[in-house]
């Protein structure tokens, strides 16, 4: 049905700002993804927050902390170290919403059937909102299950970490009512190498787990520098190993971490991100020496799962800001909605964000797993092929959804430009593309049973369509030729890590999506070529059922 242009404005032929409306109840891809993972108790909270983050308030909020980046204070004005960063009351106040609502370590606080996956859900909507504050939360996550292998340790800590209260002061963390962590693996030399880190750690005494270490060297991308305490790679006499380094010492003193400058960033302009030399900083090691990668990527298998959260989160606001300026900008003497080829862009656009939305929702439900084995086996392949390719799709998606708004998308004081910035970062945090993709080799063994756990899954929905019989098919061939190749440097492993992330797409939405998303990702993504360019969605498409899944006015 073609839709009349709305009336004139004093603006003129402009859209209005998008703001004031439900996140979680405008995007039913949504609300099924977490009805179906986290269980329909989940709907009333999730409601709820969905209406607090659509408010104006929130969006001018994200929006000032932005506009405000945080501050160095190396110093203090009797030219003692100081080393404290301080950031805009818009950042504290989204930081205070964001840990009041348990989006950082609620799911370890209240642990049950689908903790982790109401929480993705509820990170999700607030990756729509602002990106920054998201940065500490997720390491935060991620260090509660590190640090709960030794209570012996670290349990004073524990009650901080899960605590729903922000205390922003900058004092030791046994004065303070919640507490946040941060990380610490880059440095100049190595990147994602780090096992070239020259940061060396001496342990004071016998050392071992729970032993203190004094580390001596440099972090060139030290994340949340303002945090409380943090997770950090070292070489000890043993190996590389994992530290836990606080902000003060057990005697109430400043920690010797002295931070150089802040990094000027492209996006998560909000968030602080450091570079660091540690002048024999005091730590306690955090698992044993010599297993550092593994004890610190205990904490990277949750960020990774938040960086494709917080990507299809992403896509949703920048696909609804489409949706939005079309059903309200008229061009040619029809609503751009009502224009075929634009109505074909973003139905495209929203079955991408429906995929990713549907893709990143089952892997938190594999988090939620616990004592099943083959779900965290599938986790084990599933995580590094989403944040890949759900990472990936999330520029191309921004970009597109830009062009829809023109030069009112390109410029900074419009809802995209921001988002447009934020989304190649998750794509590099805790690993790029490449890593992503080693490790989904690495996953698919010989050794491991994670390909069976993955063909369980798939074969839920085989014999519903030939194309998806077919697609998994020929998917099951190319793991036959990878799962012989040593995973160093295969030449072909984005290829496979793609077509696993859309092979999942497929099947979910061909056993839990409505019909015309199945039958639109089946008709455009699995065929050869695909994906190219938004907008190529071929005759036959449901196109408006696939825009209201998304974005439901």
């Amino acid at each position: 049905m073609t839709r009349s242009p709305p009336p004139e404005s004093p603006s003129g032929n402009q859209s209005s700002e998008l703001f004031d409306y439900n996140l979680f109840a405008t995007c039913p891809a949504l609300m099924d993804a977490a009805a179906r993972e986290a269980g329909a108790g989940a709907t009333v909270s999730l409601t709820a927050l969905g209406e607090q983050l659509g408010s104006a308030a929130m969006f001018t909020l994200a929006d000032t902390a932005n506009r405000h980046p945080p501050l160095l204070k190396q110093f203090d004005r009797f030219g003692n170290r100081r080393d404290e960063v301080e950031f805009h009351p818009a950042w504290h106040e989204l930081l205070g919403r964001l840990i009041a609502a348990g989006l950082h370590t609620g799911a370890w606080a209240n642990p049950g059937r689908g903790a982790h996956a109401t929480r993705a859900a509820g990170y999700m909507l607030w990756a729509e909102i602002e990106n920054g504050t998201q940065c500490p939360a997720t390491m935060s996550y991620g260090a509660v299950p590190v640090l709960a292998h030794q209570p012996q340790d670290f349990a004073s800590w524990m009650p901080l970490l899960l605590s729903r209260d922000y205390d922003p002061r900058f004092i030791p963390a046994s004065r303070k009512r919640g507490v946040l962590m941060g990380m610490g693996m880059t440095e100049r030399q190595g990147g994602s190498d780090v096992r070239s880190n020259t940061t060396r750690a001496t342990p004071v005494g016998r050392g071992g787990p729970g032993g203190e270490y004094r580390l001596t060297g440099h972090k060139w991308f030290f994340s949340a520098p303002m945090c409380d305490a943090f997770l950090v790679l070292a070489q000890a006499p043993g190996g590389l190993s994992c530290f836990f380094m606080p902000r003060y010492l057990p005697d109430g003193t400043l920690n010797s971490l002295r931070l150089q400058r802040l990094k000027d960033k492209l996006g998560n302009r909000s968030n602080a991100s450091s570079e660091v030399e540690l002048d024999s900083a005091w730590s306690v090691l955090a698992g044993e020496e010599g297993r550092g990668i593994s004890t610190i990527l205990e904490m990277g298998v949750y960020t990774r799962l938040d960086n494709a959260v917080a990507s299809a989160g992403l896509m949703r606001q920048c696909v609804s800001q489409a949706i939005h300026h079309a059903r309200e900008r008229a061009a040619f003497g029809h609503l751009l909605i009502d224009q075929p080829l634009m109505r074909n862009v973003l139905a495209d656009l929203s079955l991408e964000c429906e995929a990713a939305i549907a893709l990143a929702m089952r892997l938190a439900r594999a988090f939620d797993a616990g004592a099943d084995e083959s779900e965290t086996l599938l986790r084990r392949v599933l995580t590094p092929a989403a944040k890949y390719w759900i990472c990936k799709r999330g520029p191309v998606v921004g970009a597109e959804a830009m062009e829809v708004l023109g030069g009112n998308g390109y410029i900074e004081d419009g809802p995209l430009a921001r988002r447009f910035r934020e989304l190649p970062l998750n794509s590099i945090w805790e690993g790029s593309g490449n890593i992503m993709c080693l490790d989904v080799l690495r996953a698919l063994s010989r050794r491991s049973r994670a390909r069976e756990a993955l063909e369980t899954m798939l074969s839920a929905a085989r014999g519903r369509d030939a194309r998806f019989d077919a697609f998994v098919t020929g998917l099951s061939g190319e793991l036959d030729s990878v799962s012989d190749v040593p995973a160093d440097a295969p030449a072909d492993a984005r290829r496979v890590t793609q077509r696993i992330a859309l092979a999942v797409q497929a099947a979910l939405l061909l056993t839990d999506g409505p019909a015309p998303s199945g039958e639109a990702f089946l008709a455009s993504r699995l065929v050869e070529g695909a994906p190219g360019a938004f907008g190529t969605l071929p005759r036959g498409v449901d196109l408006m059922a696939l825009v209201e899944r998304v974005f439901r006015n």
